[in-house]
């Protein structure tokens, strides 16, 4: 039976704090379900180690693998067969073993009884396969740690990092050891659960071309505490295959969290950007074996319809889109053939936010000001049924035609008007950041957009409203506007009321309670549009005539159109919109 070997060094080799080793002793005596543990099937233990490229073909006995919470063996007893293989076809042999394998794989495992029984199963494989005890031993000894992965010191670079991180939850970790993690590691964000600082430690364990292959939840590619680790991946790494395994039985107990399989190769972000994901979704999974998937992946020349290859382009910590793989490839190939929204010759901006409604704003006769110092303001709730019903609302303007903030003496009202307010005023933090201008609103007022042609978009919504302002009212901050001195601004409303302008979107989108989509900025600029001079003369007919219609496919068919969509694109598209609309009913 292999010995422990029990490390209590910190990566610094600082010796751990009595309370790191008590919430470690803890976290080592928890049952399965407190400690994570899931164990993988042995038909997906075989996929991610095809995908990664740890084939007994190859000479595994000169590289290094590296398993962070080996549990039951799922994957260290594969691999370690694998190996095998590969050492004898290479001419191996038993007595050979112990000095050429020693340093071919490093194992972690925290929990003690579920080391104990790895470790004599793993013995029992290798004497099976010609080795003495002894030597089987020694080898296991070599190979595995008992020890917490994430603070255990490891030696080297890896080429191969594989396995199924732990599922455990922050409040299931005790405060001295998650204040421990925290400080080591940059991606355990916000409510991360502990499988995100396992995919950090591994992918920093990577050689200059390894990599890593895991079998995960896939939570962390599009939501809010996954954000730092997508930054990360981004930055430095390229990934090669990803199967959705959502509907799929990967383990060997039910799980809540929606699996998928990712595999990473580090890589240079220049060389990184530029290779392509092929990837799988969950329909394929259920429609044909895995094995035979995993063949169709490897194959580059393989264009079958369970195949997708596209190129992630991802930005920083923005979503990896991976939940729908047709929706990717699609908005992909428009994204890489046309300009973004602002490029195409249209600006995007929010309307006045002012730090202070109550004085700022009210009705146009009751604000006792000079009529030059107030404007017409248009908010959400005036937009009805894809009209301005105007409220009669408006708001103080302090500033001039050229941006300058109008001296409080040349308007007597205005200036009484204010100091009557003062202390509300100057107690919001724009102006006590700037005591001198102390009645500006926290936006400048735009000189010229009041009377500007602009389309008007509320913020939250459960689709998309955009209302045409033929140059009537300033809008105020809950809504965006858009302005554009190239395109013809009815045709862009057809665009942008349009499924394809709201799947983008809502794919985009953080959402609201109730599922209402945020039509913010940054989500309205990532819409693609041609430029105005590229489109054809009867499809801008065709869209300019759509503007007044409240019947969605006669809306959708010209911005198909203009978008090149298959029909089975179009009908991709139609379906995503749908099902992210909150309610039914007419367009506005």
């Amino acid at each position: 039976m292999a010995s422990m070997n029990l490390s209590f060094d910190l990566f610094d080799h600082a010796e751990r704090a009595p309370e790191i080793e008590a919430a470690i002793s803890h976290m080592a005596g928890h049952g399965e379900t407190d400690r994570g543990a899931i164990f993988t099937r042995p038909e997906v233990v075989d996929a991610i180690l095809d995908l990664a490229g740890y084939q007994s073909d190859r000479p595994l006995h000169g590289l290094r693998l590296l398993e962070p919470s080996f549990g039951a063996g799922d994957f260290l007893l594969r691999a370690a067969r694998r190996l095998w293989s590969a050492f004898v076809r290479d001419g191996g042999t038993p007595a050979t073993a112990v000095k050429n394998l020693r340093n071919a794989i490093t194992a972690v495992e925290l929990h003690q009884s579920t080391f104990d029984l790895t470790s004599q199963r793993l013995v029992d494989q290798l004497t099976q396969q010609g080795l003495c005890p002894r030597d089987a031993d020694a080898l296991c000894t070599s190979w595995l740690i008992r020890d917490d992965f994430l603070l255990t010191p490891l030696d080297g670079s890896f080429d191969f990092v594989i396995g199924n991180p732990p599922y455990v939850r922050q409040e299931r970790i005790p405060a001295a050891l998650l204040n421990e993690y925290r400080r080591r590691f940059r991606t355990l964000y916000d409510r991360a659960d502990l499988y995100i600082p396992f995919f950090e430690r591994a992918l920093d364990l990577l050689n200059e071309d390894g990599v890593l292959g895991y079998i995960c939840a896939n939570r962390w590619l599009k939501n809010r505490y996954g954000g730092p680790l997508r930054e990360k991946i981004t930055n430095g790494y390229w990934l090669k295959y990803f199967i959705d395994m959502e509907v799929t039985d990967a383990f060997h107990s039910e799980v809540i969290a929606y699996p998928a399989i990712t595999i990473f190769q580090r890589a240079i972000p220049e060389l990184a950007t530029r290779q392509s994901t092929r990837a799988a979704g969950s329909d394929v999974v259920v429609a044909q074996s895995l094995p035979l998937l995993v063949d169709a992946l490897l194959d580059p020349s393989n264009s079958s319809g369970a195949v997708s290859e596209f190129k992630l382009d991802a930005v920083g910590s923005a979503p990896l889109l991976l939940d729908d793989i047709p929706r990717l490839v699609l908005l992909r190939r428009i994204e890489h053939a046309l300009p973004t929204l602002e490029q195409a010759g249209c600006k995007v901006g929010i309307g006045v936010a002012t730090g202070c409604d109550r004085v700022f704003i009210d009705a146009m006769d009751a604000l006792p000001v000079e009529p030059e110092r107030k404007l017409p303001l248009v908010m959400a709730r005036d937009l009805v049924d894809g009209n301005i019903r105007w409220g009669g609302k408006a708001v103080l303007n302090p500033f001039d035609e050229s941006g300058q903030l109008v001296p409080l003496e040349s308007f007597p009202r205005f200036k009484r008007y204010l100091h009557a307010h003062r202390d509300s005023v100057t107690s919001r933090h724009v102006a006590q950041r700037n005591p001198e201008g102390w009645y500006r609103t926290i936006d400048r007022i735009q000189p010229g957009l009041l009377e500007m042609p602009k389309l008007l978009v509320p913020d939250i919504k459960g689709e998309g409203v955009f209302v045409m302002d033929e140059g009537r009212y300033y809008p105020h901050h809950n809504l965006y506007f858009i302005t554009s001195s190239e395109w013809d601004l009815r045709a862009l409303q057809t665009v942008l009321r349009s499924s394809l302008t709201l799947m983008v979107v809502a794919t985009y989108c953080t959402r609201m309670a109730g599922g209402f989509l945020r039509f913010q900025a940054q989500y309205l600029r990532r819409i693609r549009l041609p430029h105005w001079h590229n489109v054809d003369d009867c499809v801008r007919e065709r869209l300019i005539a759509a503007t007044m219609t409240k019947i969605q496919d006669e809306v959708d068919a010209p911005v198909f159109e203009l978008y090149g969509l298959s029909t089975a694109e179009a009908l991709r598209t139609r379906q995503i919109a749908d099902v992210a609309r909150v309610g039914k009913g007419l367009l506005q």
